[in-house]
């Protein structure tokens, strides 16, 4: 169960997530809620933040905890800003980036960086021996 839980009009947050692939689903869908529930978006564009959003969580799931041995934790935070009309979202960890090749041959894998830069309208990613905290940013937005 994730430490803190905080959802209002311009923020919402997941701190302490545990890293595995079930509970990166539940947080992507309890922020698709909020998205949902507090912009005024397309279908295409809540998409493309869900997917986005959700890549950067399953890349943490799978791959920031491998070396330790041990299931760590994520966060999820996003915030609004009104004045500037931009969504924005990170999502960190404290585990070790490892860059994966993907297996030959192997269409399905080592997709999820092109995804997040290619739907949102900023993305970067920051390592660090402390951990990788991914950054996405989308302009346009306004609330409902």
């Amino acid at each position: 169960m994730p430490k803190a839980a905080t959802t209002h009009a311009e923020r919402f947050e997941r701190i302490g997530v545990r890293a595995d692939p079930r509970l990166a689903t539940q947080t992507r869908d309890e922020f698709g809620w909020w998205v949902q529930r507090t912009f005024d978006l397309d279908a295409d564009r809540v998409g493309d933040l869900l997917l986005a959003t959700y890549e950067a969580m399953a890349n943490s799931a799978e791959f920031a905890y491998l070396s330790a041995g041990a299931t760590g934790t994520m966060d999820l935070t996003a915030s609004y800003d009104p004045v500037e009309s931009t969504l924005s979202v990170t999502i960190s960890d404290r585990g070790q980036w490892r860059t994966a090749a993907p297996a030959p041959g192997d269409r399905r894998r080592g997709r999820g960086i092109g995804l997040m830069t290619a739907l949102a309208d900023h993305a970067s990613i920051q390592t660090s021996l402390n951990g990788t905290t991914v950054r996405l940013s989308w302009g346009g937005v306004h609330r409902r």
